[in-house]
């Protein structure tokens, strides 16, 4: 995940090694000292540390839409599992929708994301 520095500066989160606040000489543009591995000398960011820190932990969209649609699905999984043979037989019958595969298709989602 890239982070932004401010000012058109942006730097990956996993390489950033310790954020700390400009106390000297601190203005416009000249708020934070980002340090980046495999860099000699810090960049300057234009951004507070507190933004940057907030930046830098929050979890990435992906992973967390990535947990809800596993949520949505184990909740899809225990209502199916709930409706009985009766109900899955006129609903594969009659309205061409396979209870049982469906089941067994997010049973099988849900172990590969477990791995």
């Amino acid at each position: 995940m890239l982070v932004h520095l401010g000012f058109g500066k942006y730097v990956r989160s996993d390489q950033v090694t310790s954020v700390i606040p400009i106390e000297e000489e601190r203005g416009p543009g000249r708020r934070t000292f980002v340090w980046v591995e495999g860099r000699e000398h810090p960049m300057v960011a234009s951004r507070a540390e507190d933004s940057i820190v907030r930046d830098l932990v929050q979890e990435p969209r992906e992973v967390t839409q990535s947990r809800q649609q596993q949520e949505i699905l184990r909740d899809l999984l225990a209502d199916l599992s709930g409706v009985n043979p009766t109900v899955r037989r006129i609903a594969r019958d009659e309205g061409s929708l396979d209870l049982d595969r469906l089941e067994r298709r997010i049973r099988e989602v849900l172990v590969e994301e477990e791995r």
